[in-house]
């Protein structure tokens, strides 16, 4: 089984770009007596946040992720701009490996309907 998320660094300019990353999962004997499970490693983890905001909250000033993060959307959608200027939607279910933390870094807003719920888990370094 294959999945996927989306990376967003910083390259040695300080410039910010978006990257696909595939991922293998194979199965594995994860909670017996249950049957397997596909199941892949990321990475290692220190804390899980979970973030909310109204529909009309805005990042519009770019800016460097305050840390390492993977943050998966569970309600609502935003836009998240690269400094190299491409623009990505992520909708509920999308995960985002955030690790543009140094550079110009990446604007941000909300453009749902609806509140936005995001779950974050900041990453060992």
């Amino acid at each position: 089984m294959q999945t996927k998320y989306v990376r967003l660094y910083s390259d040695a300019q300080g410039e910010s770009h978006f990257e696909e990353v595939a991922v293998t999962l194979a199965p594995v004997n994860f909670s017996p007596p249950a049957a397997p499970l596909n199941f892949s490693s990321l990475f290692p983890a220190t804390k899980c946040n979970l973030i909310g905001g109204s529909k009309d909250w805005r990042g519009d000033i770019p800016h460097p992720a305050p840390s390492r993060q993977l943050m998966c959307i569970l309600q609502g959608e935003a836009d998240v701009t690269a400094s190299d200027g491409e623009t990505r939607p992520f909708r509920s279910g999308d995960l985002l490996l955030v690790e543009d933390v140094t550079g110009k870094g990446h604007s941000s807003k909300y453009i749902s309907d609806e509140d936005v719920l995001i779950l974050t888990v900041a990453l060992a370094e």
